[in-house]
């Protein structure tokens, strides 16, 4: 069964709301944010060399190359809600994301340099 995904307009909704809210951001309007920012992250360029994590929320595999079938995959990028949102929208570029230890990445794909910001609206 394929999994579901979130309608772009609702989508953008949450995420003018995560964003306009910051910390303040209702729960459901960050997880539904930040699902489907990984959605339009994997769409981007589907693989699964790198993998994007932003717990509680969810995570994304994504860029083609060498590819893992189990366990932790060898590029992993790990981050909280509101930081992955900032990244996503160009509010914070990753050299300051990992400047200010906000991400946690390793690997030698681990970079998300040319994947951010996110066109979402």
């Amino acid at each position: 069964m394929a999994k579901a995904r979130i309608d772009p307009a609702d989508g953008a909704a949450a995420v003018r709301e995560a964003l306009g809210a910051g910390a303040d951001a209702p729960r459901t309007a960050k997880a539904t944010a930040v699902r489907y920012l990984l959605q339009l992250l994997g769409d981007r360029e589907p693989g699964a060399t790198v993998e994007v994590r932003v717990p509680p929320f969810g995570a994304v595999q994504f860029r083609e190359g060498l590819s893992h079938t189990r366990g932790t995959p060898p590029n992993v990028v790990e981050t909280d809600a509101l930081t992955f949102l900032a990244l996503a929208d160009g509010r914070l570029t990753w050299a300051e994301a990992v400047d200010r230890a906000l991400v946690s990445a390793s690997g030698s794909r681990a970079d998300l340099t040319g994947y951010l910001p996110i066109r979402w609206g």
